[in-house]
């Protein structure tokens, strides 16, 4: 039996693997906002440069600052990769990736504030949208009804 034309043009049945396409979406993006602050994590002279960092862009008390970001998006990264707490995880990307818009990437135009902006688009999709079925979130859920 062939395919109707509405879901070829649609790809209706991609629709089965969202929750597939989710789970990738978070381990990917948690996984790179991991690995793109574990080095500040470990390493505290790397702090100090990311510290430095921020104080070149002229954030208040950057020796604050500094492992609050830090610290901020590994704990999202984690939580993406998870799916714990994905929605809350959603809300802290965004906010941290709007506030390096402002401060840092308007600096280097909309090419340089391309990342930025896919990482607020992405954790306010999370924030409405949740973590999926392939999630911590969505056990917990089923546990607590």
């Amino acid at each position: 039996m062939a395919p109707r034309l509405s879901s070829v043009l649609l790809l209706t049945p991609w629709y089965r693997r969202r929750d597939a396409a989710l789970l990738l979406m978070r381990i990917v993006v948690g996984a790179l906002l991991v690995w793109g602050v574990v080095d500040n994590v470990v390493s505290a002279e790397r702090m100090r440069e990311f510290e430095n960092f921020l104080a070149g862009f002229g954030f208040p008390a950057p020796a604050l600052m500094a492992p609050l970001s830090v610290w901020a998006q590994l704990a999202v990264g984690v939580g993406f990769v998870l799916g714990l707490l994905a929605r809350w995880a959603g809300v802290i990307c965004a906010v941290n990736f709007v506030v390096a818009i402002v401060m840092v990437d308007v600096h280097g135009g909309i090419r340089g504030a391309f990342p930025s902006a896919c990482l607020v688009v992405i954790g306010l999709y999370l924030a409405t949208n949740g973590a999926g079925r392939f999630s911590l979130d969505h056990w917990l859920e089923a546990r607590i009804r």
